[in-house]
């Protein structure tokens, strides 16, 4: 897995002629679970841990993470009818939509998401992945149903039953 995350590395960086044909590189479900077991401390943010994918047809993934809520609680003032204003501690957090790539843009479609076993409305699963995607360069986070710019010059990426591949 390390030696195809820096092959898509090192052809970002270097330049091709216009008319090479795409360079493809696939990542199974296996080798990318296996990636975040071993790296997922080093890459994830604090307060995500044990991360698993499974890749479906037609785009779907299904992401399951445990996830530390006191910080996302504690982030903003919660009125009473915030779900997270009662949920504490460490949770199991999964979420499924599609992933979609082209164009050297990305966007992640939701479809659907629980918290600790139970099913949340988009807005909670929004809250949590803005929460914890957010960075200098993009302070609000990642949002779901919204265009971003793929990273490493990928154009394209496609996810199929069990693997992802990615085209720069």
């Amino acid at each position: 897995m390390q030696a195809k995350i820096e092959r898509v590395a090192t052809a970002a960086d270097a330049p091709r002629p216009a008319n090479a044909p795409p360079l493809r590189t696939t990542f199974t479900e296996r080798e990318i679970n296996a990636y975040l077991a071993i790296e997922g401390p080093n890459v994830l943010p604090s307060g995500v841990a044990m991360p698993r994918v499974q890749l479906g047809d037609a785009g779907r993934v299904r992401a399951r993470a445990i996830v530390d809520l006191d910080g996302v609680r504690r982030s903003r003032e919660r009125s009473p009818f915030d779900p997270l204003a009662y949920v504490t501690g460490a949770v199991e957090v999964v979420a499924t939509g599609r992933l979609e790539g082209s164009g050297g843009q990305g966007v992640v479609r939701y479809e659907s998401a629980t918290v600790g076993g139970v099913g949340v409305p988009k807005t909670v699963a929004q809250e949590l992945l803005r929460f914890y995607t957010r960075t200098p360069e993009r302070p609000r986070g990642f949002a779901f149903d919204e265009p971003f710019a793929l990273p490493a010059g990928l154009r394209a990426v496609s996810i199929e039953r069990g693997a992802a591949t990615v085209t720069q």
